[in-house]
């Protein structure tokens, strides 16, 4: 079957300017081209866009599908079968907000990304990490310090990481991640938000340790994502061949963002998980610490983004939310990342740039012929702000690989 786009404003995913008057083809599941003039088919599905706008989907570069509370060590207690089915919500509902593709970044597994593949999810597609990999007393070490360990084992996997010491352990723990699929690995360089026993300016693993990680991942031709606020671990992240920094809230050094720009690293600020924890964090079940740590950032990942900006920094766009509540606000990362960067700019890191980060450009993210028909129509012109995406009824179409998810039109 081919379907027709007609008369359509078009965002590319990577141009400036939005193409007046265009009209894209669609063939099974793929852009076939964008026509100036509008092509005659016989047997053609045509849908008339009115002079509204259509871009390519949107990717978010940090999600979370198990993630139904802020609760780590209760979702680690949750039965499988539960947190699959919070994760099926959470998938299909980040596909009717019009991101057609999220890169889990801890937890998610092939088991949701054989449904989604078989179609028992209508989610988004699905790049997962597994589970992320942490030192003993790391961001992804949920265990409280001040409790007995009463199972007298030692060692932590939960529900979204894992913990491992030393080369060869993080050696063995990427590779049993790629045995099982992984896209990417993720592993913690510096201290976090939700974990109990770090600070946020503690490093975390070894350069030896990091390094092992980028070596496993690269025998995949893929790559490590690493959770990272700090300025020092940013470098760290860089010199060990780190592809995507995670967060990058505490970068303050110009000298730091050119280091990240001269190599071709990426760093993915997630603001909205932010914005969430600052105006919820005393109501939500996470440890005291964690809301100690919380009012330590915030304008701070603001000034990142702009020093990164500056350099000439790759960003690209994530949430990084959890809990079920909040889910639903995940557009929103755009109109925060707005506050401090043109539109245009925004949309780029949340469409190309992100295709980009994930070994997929030319794919998805642009509209562009044999990239796949992953496309948003828009009720509002995106160059003019970017709070319109917060309401999915400002969204009439979604497509994912040339089906309609949504079509109002």
């Amino acid at each position: 079957m081919i379907i027709v786009l007609a008369n359509a404003r078009i965002f590319d995913g990577v141009s400036d300017e939005i193409a007046e008057a265009k009209h894209v083809v669609i063939e099974s599941g793929r852009i076939r081209e964008v026509a100036s003039r509008k092509p005659e088919f016989n047997d053609a599905t045509v849908v008339d866009c009115r002079g509204k706008y259509v871009m390519p989907g949107l990717i978010d570069a940090h999600f979370h599908a198990y993630s139904p509370s802020f609760d780590i060590p209760g979702i680690d207690r949750m039965p499988p079968a539960l947190l699959a089915n919070h994760a099926r919500i959470i998938l299909e509902g980040a596909l009717e907000r019009g991101f057609t593709t999220v890169r889990d970044a801890a937890g998610g597994d092939v088991g949701l990304w054989l449904a989604i593949e078989q179609g028992l999810i209508r989610g988004p597609r699905f790049f997962f990490s597994g589970k992320a990999l942490s030192q003993t007393g790391g961001h992804g070490d949920v265990r409280r310090g001040d409790q007995l360990e009463l199972c007298g084992c030692s060692g932590y996997t939960g529900a979204l990481s894992l913990v491992t010491d030393g080369p060869e352990g993080v050696r063995q723990a990427a590779r049993e991640q790629l045995r099982h699929g992984a896209h990417q690995i993720k592993i913690f360089v510096s201290g976090g938000v939700l974990s109990p026993t770090d600070p946020m300016w503690m490093p975390q693993f070894t350069d030896a340790e990091i390094s092992a990680a980028v070596y496993e991942a690269a025998t995949r031709r893929t790559y490590v994502m690493a959770h990272c606020h700090t300025d020092d671990g940013a470098r760290r992240c860089v010199e060990c061949g780190v592809r995507s920094i995670e967060h990058g809230t505490l970068i303050r050094r110009e000298d730091t963002a050119a280091l990240i720009a001269s190599v071709g690293s990426y760093v993915v600020p997630t603001l909205s998980v932010i914005e969430v924890l600052h105006q919820h964090a005393p109501t939500l079940r996470i440890p005291p610490e964690s809301v100690e740590k919380i009012m330590g950032i915030g304008d701070e990942a603001f000034r990142a983004i702009e020093t990164c900006s500056r350099a000439g920094v790759k960003l690209g766009l994530g949430t990084d939310l959890l809990d079920h509540r909040f889910h639903p606000l995940q557009a929103g990362e755009l109109e925060l990342r707005g506050r401090v960067q043109k539109p245009i700019d925004v949309l780029r890191s949340a469409t190309s740039i992100n295709a980009e980060l994930i070994q997929k450009s030319g794919e998805l993210g642009q509209i562009t012929p044999n990239a796949y028909a992953d496309l948003l129509v828009l009720n509002f012109d995106p160059l003019r702000g970017l709070a319109s995406f917060g309401d999915p009824i400002n969204i009439p179409v979604v497509m994912k690989n040339g089906v309609f998810i949504r079509n109002a039109l």
